[in-house]
């Protein structure tokens, strides 16, 4: 039986510049619809790749090596200004290669966070240098964007946006404590990630008021952007799809915890409300087709089974909440196109419905 072109042979002609990413969006579906989309794809249908092979994992060391041995030439040297600076060119200029002419995966990662790391360092080291009153998260923030949005419009690099992103979260904690200076007992970024009470308090907009609508604008803006390109890119063969994961990877945990954390610590008729979110974030992912945007949730899911489980009593309750969950994430994997297909063809049309990966061509790989 005649095989349709794959993806793996799309991206190898736009890496080696037979091709350009539009070329390869309508050659591919061309393709699929000759064949039908669902019965052509093999394997999972939202393409994620770190590295293609050991060589990229072997660049990538030897990159941190050149680099590292340029941080020690530079302090031997005394200029402290030279080690950022120095991280942010050598690391722009070996993406120069590895990223525009290798397309190498795993390399480009590297070199993009280097580059980010060094922009940081070198803002630190004028923020100490400096008795100017500076608002530190705001402005690195500010000058991070400026600058990763330089470096994805010339390296054309997805995961540069989710570097984008993480320096606009940035901005937006700035933006925070210029509006409302933070307390003893406002919980700060980093607290967040290591202390569940500072977690609670950091995305419920009753305790945190700016910082927690501040985070539920950025998860809009992301998703936005997300959106943006996904409907650039239905067939998920070119960047705009790896870019579009990327964002979604940004969006879902700062829409999910603000709105679900605001309404899960209420109890009673918050409960409710966020497994209604909940439902909602899981219908919206599967319109979408994304299973990184639904991810997210999943932690809330378990919090929500288990407060359930454990009104009864049952001493049980982490094991059957790890059951429940299991056959809940286990049965919508394996019927994901189906289900897919089954809302998909039961929603009314909507703008931009035909701009959403095809759904209606066969209901599974195995068709």
């Amino acid at each position: 039986m005649a095989e349709g072109v794959t993806r793996d042979d799309l991206r190898a002609a736009v890496a080696s510049g037979v091709i350009d990413e539009g070329q390869a969006v309508s050659l591919q579906t061309l393709s699929d619809q000759r064949m039908g989309y669902r019965a052509n794809m093999v394997g999972d249908d939202e393409p994620f790749e770190l590295f293609k092979g050991f060589a990229e994992i072997f660049v990538t060391v030897g990159l941190g090596l050149l680099i590292s041995g340029f941080v020690g030439l530079s302090v031997l040297l005394g200029n402290v200004y030279l080690v950022p600076a120095g991280i942010m060119i050598l690391s722009a200029g070996l993406a120069l290669y590895f990223t525009r002419r290798r397309r190498m995966t795993l390399p480009s990662i590297a070199l993009c966070i280097g580059f980010a790391l060094g922009l940081i360092m070198l803002i630190a080291l004028i923020d100490n240098g400096t008795s100017l009153t500076f608002n530190t998260p705001l402005y690195t923030g500010l000058a991070g964007m400026a600058a990763v949005a330089l470096y994805y419009r010339v390296f054309k690099l997805p995961f540069a946006m989710f570097v984008f992103g993480l320096f606009a979260l940035m901005t937006v904690t700035g933006i925070v404590d210029s509006l409302a200076p933070p307390s003893n007992e406002s919980p700060s970024l980093a607290r967040a990630f290591f202390d569940i009470s500072a977690i609670t308090r950091y995305f419920d907009l009753r305790n945190s008021p700016y910082m927690a609508v501040g985070t539920l604008i950025f998860g809009l803006l992301a998703f936005m952007g997300a959106i943006y390109f996904d409907t650039k890119d239905p067939h998920r063969v070119s960047r705009y799809a790896s870019t579009a994961f990327w964002l979604h990877i940004l969006a879902a945990p700062a829409l999910v915890n603000t709105l679900v954390m605001s309404n899960y610590v209420m109890g009673g008729p918050g409960t409710v409300i966020a497994i209604i979110i909940l439902t909602v974030f899981t219908l919206l992912a599967v319109i979408i087709d994304r299973r990184s945007f639904l991810t997210a949730g999943l932690v809330y899911m378990g919090l929500l089974i288990s407060q359930a489980v454990n009104g009864t009593g049952s001493e049980l309750a982490p094991i059957i909440t790890l059951l429940v969950l299991g056959v809940f994430v286990t049965t919508l994997g394996a019927f994901w196109t189906q289900a897919r297909a089954a809302i998909m063809g039961a929603l009314p049309d909507f703008p931009g419905k035909e701009r959403l990966p095809p759904y209606a061509a066969g209901l599974s790989v195995s068709d």
